[in-house]
């Protein structure tokens, strides 16, 4: 027997409550909704970032898969990311869960721009200082962090990065430090 069969019919039941509650204070905090044309908007905007971000990785050369180059798997990802982008612009126009662009939309356009700098400053100064001042940017600008955790996830994160891709990887990303 649950504690619902052993509760008196006038007592109110305070899950529903809460669930409700909760409910209500999510529908207030969701932005407006948007239409089919910001669906497309955000499929084209995704498209783009893929392409583009497939033609930083090619320049930095594929290699094969033997043999990857420092570009091979951000141009997998950048392919995967286009690819799903057009599969939203296809069903995008059936979907009824798109939100109004809004200030926080500008989060988004900041983080995919901060992104793109790393591509564009990594053959000129290395990997480790666009690594760090992104992973700042992320958490303290975007994330909202503490400046003494961003500091630190920010170098412990890099440190791991150059570990992974230079040590264990093998992949010939430009660096400024070397073991």
């Amino acid at each position: 027997m649950s504690d619902r069969d052993t509760r008196p019919a006038d007592e109110p039941d305070i899950l529903a409550e809460l669930q409700a509650e909760v409910a209500r204070e999510l529908a207030e905090e969701r932005p407006p909704e948007g239409g089919p044309a910001y669906q497309l908007v955000a499929a084209a905007v995704v498209v783009l970032l893929g392409i583009t971000a497939a033609v930083l990785a090619y320049g930095y050369g594929l290699g094969s898969l033997r043999r990857p180059g420092p570009g091979l798997w951000p141009m997998a990802v950048s392919a995967a990311i286009a690819v799903l982008g057009v599969v939203l612009l296809v069903i995008g126009p059936r979907l009824d869960d798109a939100e109004k662009f809004t200030r926080s939309s500008l989060l988004v356009l900041v983080g995919g721009a901060t992104f793109v700098g790393l591509g564009f400053l990594m053959p000129t100064i290395g990997f480790e200082i666009p690594a760090v001042l992104l992973c700042i940017v992320w958490l303290r600008f975007l994330g909202g962090e503490t400046w003494r955790s961003t500091i630190v996830i920010a170098v412990a994160t890099t440190a791991a990065f150059y570990l992974l891709f230079l040590y264990a990887l093998k992949i010939s990303l430009p660096h400024l430090i070397a073991f």
